[in-house]
C-alpha cells in the first residue's frame, strides 16, 4: 500500500487539454473517488495514475517514487475495467491467479492466495466455471478477485459497476466497501454516479472540464459545495437553481418577492439589481398554506416512504423538486405555496457559477 501523489499534472492531446494543474494528495490506506459529467477528465486522470497514459507535464508519485518514467508493469497498481476484461478461455480460479502467474510468484502462495480472495468474495463455488457460466456481478467479483490477489500498492476502479443493473450494483458497492475496509488498500476509484461517489468515498474530487472543481468529504461537499457546478451535480435529486434578482433587501424571483433576513444581508455583498442564482436542496422546501413561494404541480413520483414532486414557477421554465412524506396526495395542476429553509439557501453567480452566499 502506498499514498498517491499528483503535482500539477497536465494531459494533452494535440491541441485539446484533457486535463490540468491537478493536484492532489491520496493518503495511504484511503478510498477515493474521482467524480464528474462525461468528458470532465476523470479515466485520463486514473490511466494516468495507471501508467497508460503518460502525463504531459507535472510529478505524479507513488508512494516515495516518483513513476511518470516507469511503465505501467512496474508500477505495482491494479486496475478493474468497466468490462471485466476477464479471459474466456479460463475458469475463475485462473483468471484470479493470472496476475501472479505472470509475476512468477510460487504455485503454493498462487493457490493459497485464489482460494483466499474467492473466500472473501463468495466465488468459492464458481472457481471452475467460465466467464460466459457467470452473471454481470459474478464477472465483475472475478475481476475485483483478480486484482486483490495480487496484493498492489493501489487500487484503480473505472466505473466497474455501471454494467451491472440497479440491485446488483447496490449489493456490489456494499461489497466493495467491505473489501476496502477489509485490506486497506489505497483505491482510486472514478464514477459518474454521485450516490457511488457519496457512499463510497473517504474524499471525493470532483472534476469539470478537465480541472478540479472542489476536493473533501461527501457530507462536506454536499453541505458546502464550492459552486454551482458542484452544487447541482450532487445530491439526488439535485440542488434546485432559482433565477433570482437582488434588490430592495428582497430575492426577486419572477416577480415574487423573498424578503432577505438580516444574517444574509449582512455577508451578500452584491449590488443592488444584480442578477443571481438561489441554490436550495428539494429537503429544505416545505409545503405551506397560504404564504411563501407560488408554484405549480407538473408532475408527482411516489418514492414510498417520500415523493418527489416536481413544480413549475408560474409563466416560467424553471422546474423545482420538492421531496414530501409519502403520504402527502398532490396531483398535476395542484397550485402550492412553498416555505423556502434560508439558512440552507445557497447564492451564485449566474455567470461565473461561483458561490456568493455562504462564504464561509
Amino acid at each position: 500500500m502506498a499514498k498517491v501523489v499528483l503535482e500539477d499534472i497536465k494531459r494533452r492531446f494535440n491541441n485539446v487539454t484533457a486535463i490540468e494543474d491537478i493536484s492532489f494528495e491520496i493518503p495511504d490506506g484511503e478510498f477515493w473517488v474521482l467524480v464528474g459529467p462525461s468528458g470532465c477528465g476523470k479515466s485520463t486522470i486514473l490511466r494516468t495514475i495507471a501508467g497508460l497514459e503518460t502525463a504531459t507535464s507535472g510529478k505524479l508519485y507513488i508512494g516515495e517514487q516518483l513513476v511518470n518514467n516507469i511503465p505501467a508493469r512496474a508500477r505495482d497498481v491494479a486496475m478493474v475495467f468497466q468490462n471485466y476484461a476477464l479471459y474466456p478461455h479460463m475458469t475463475v480460479a485462473e483468471n484470479i491467479a493470472f496476475g501472479l502467474k505472470m509475476r512468477k510468484v510460487d504455485q503454493k502462495i498462487i493457490q493459497d492466495r485464489v482460494v483466499s480472495v474467492a473466500r472473501s468474495l463468495s466465488l468459492e463455488p464458481l472457481l471452475e466455471r467460465k466467464p460466459k457460466q457467470l452473471s454481470g456481478g459474478q464477472q465483475q467479483r472475478v475481476a475485483l478477485g483478480r486484482a486483490i490477489a495480487r496484493e498492489p500498492q493501489v487500487f484503480l476502479l473505472d466505473e466497474p459497476l455501471s454494467n451491472l443493473d440497479a440491485q446488483l450494483r447496490d449489493d456490489t458497492r456494499a461489497e466493495l466497501k467491505q473489501l476496502h475496509q477489509k485490506f486497506g488498500i489505497t483505491t482510486v476509484y472514478v464514477t459518474h454516479d454521485q450516490v457511488e461517489a457519496m457512499t463510497l468515498a473517504d474524499k471525493i474530487v470532483v472534476l469539470n472540464r478537465g480541472r478540479i472543481q472542489q476536493i473533501g468529504e461527501p457530507q462536506t461537499i454536499y453541505a458546502r459545495p464550492a459552486n454551482r457546478m458542484v452544487a447541482t451535480f450532487l445530491g439526488s435529486p439535485p440542488m434546485n437553481i432559482l433565477p433570482a434578482i437582488y434588490k430592495n433587501n428582497c430575492f426577486d424571483v419572477s416577480g415574487q418577492l423573498i424578503e432577505i433576513p438580516a444574517f444574509i444581508q449582512e455577508k451578500l455583498q452584491i449590488p443592488q439589481g444584480q442578477s443571481i442564482d438561489l441554490g436550495i436542496r428539494p429537503e429544505y422546501m416545505t409545503i405551506s398554506d397560504d404564504s411563501g413561494l407560488l408554484v405549480e404541480v407538473k408532475v408527482v413520483e411516489p418514492l414510498g416512504r417520500e415523493t418527489l414532486v416536481r413544480a413549475g414557477l408560474p409563466d416560467t421554465t424553471t422546474l423545482l423538486s420538492i421531496q414530501v412524506e409519502g403520504d402527502v396526495r398532490l396531483n398535476p395542476g395542484d397550485r402550492l405555496h412553498l416555505q423556502l429553509d434560508l439558512h440552507q439557501l445557497f447564492v451564485f453567480d449566474p455567470k461565473t457559477g461561483d458561490r456568493l452566499f455562504p462564504l464561509d
